[in-house]
């Protein structure tokens, strides 16, 4: 199977597990025109410094959109001889939290827009399952939300990938 014609890819792994670099050889094997969502905002000097040093390793050939909520817009926005990469999941449902906005039909519409990408399209997501339950009814919250909507993106996905300490586990392969 040619692996550019994947229309949905997951990237899964921790913080920091290498997920990001990973994703974006993906989309650089590709040879399409390349674009990324990016969902993280910069609140604080240390993710002011994180996503400066996600640019500076992305370089510039790429088609940056910032979407910390309206990613749909932003995959809806790709062409057709495109490949997307989204990063992250994770930090659009903190987004979608601190905002206060309905996730599970914000959630649903995602799927909806994946059904039919209009071009391939690679998700980066945090695994945070494999941790100790959180103290707090809103961490809490957001593992239900993250644990959810990774399990329906897996479902979805052609492909899926764990990353850990830098290495790729398929989970999931073409068929």
């Amino acid at each position: 199977m040619d692996l550019d014609n994947l229309k949905v890819r997951l990237v899964l792994g921790g913080a920091e597990s290498g997920k990001s670099r990973f994703a974006e050889n993906l989309i650089i094997q590709s040879g399409r025109p390349r674009r990324y969502i990016a969902t993280a905002q910069g609140w604080d000097n240390e993710m002011k410094k994180k996503i400066a040093d996600h640019q500076a390793q992305r370089g510039f050939d790429w088609i940056t959109c910032e979407a910390p909520i309206d990613i749909v817009e932003a995959i809806q926005a790709a062409g057709i001889n495109e490949i997307i990469l989204l990063d992250c999941i994770t930090l659009w449902l903190t987004n979608l939290m601190m905002a206060e906005h309905n996730i599970e039909a914000y959630s649903t519409i995602l799927l909806d827009a994946l059904s039919k990408p209009p071009c391939p399209i690679v998700i980066v997501s945090n695994e945070v399952g494999q941790g100790i339950t959180p103290d707090n009814s809103m961490s809490r919250a957001f593992l239900k939300y993250q644990g959810n909507i990774n399990q329906r993106l897996a479902a979805l996905a052609q492909q899926v990938f764990f990353i850990t300490a830098g290495l790729p586990h398929m989970l999931k392969r073409p068929q």
